[in-house]
């Protein structure tokens, strides 16, 4: 599987409505992991992800989604549904709650 493979929003997404994070950053939890189905309460880990492999996560939660998160977030609730949580309420790391450039 490509890195460079592009993320399509969720089946529900559409003109005038917002995706579900929760739904987006299970669409980057099978993307990377090459899984078919992945819970909202799936975790990273369990699911067969490892730390280097985790890394993609952030990068491409970074990318797709304009905020990074550090391996600590990432650590503290490697669910779709805990990042998103993470990411809505600002409880991220301090230093890693930075828009990326360009967006």
């Amino acid at each position: 599987m490509s890195l460079d493979m592009p993320v399509t929003a969720p089946a529900a997404a559409g003109p005038g409505r917002t995706p579900d994070p929760v739904e987006a950053l299970a669409a980057v939890f099978r993307r990377i992991l090459e899984l078919d189905h992945v819970p909202a309460d799936g975790n990273f880990f369990l699911l067969g992800g490892d730390s280097l492999i985790a890394t993609r996560v952030l990068s491409a939660v970074a990318r797709d989604h304009g905020v990074e998160l550090t391996f600590e977030d990432f650590l503290a609730d490697p669910t779709p549904a805990g990042l998103a949580t993470r990411i809505a309420t600002g409880s991220v790391t301090a230093d890693a709650h930075r828009v990326v450039a360009g967006r």
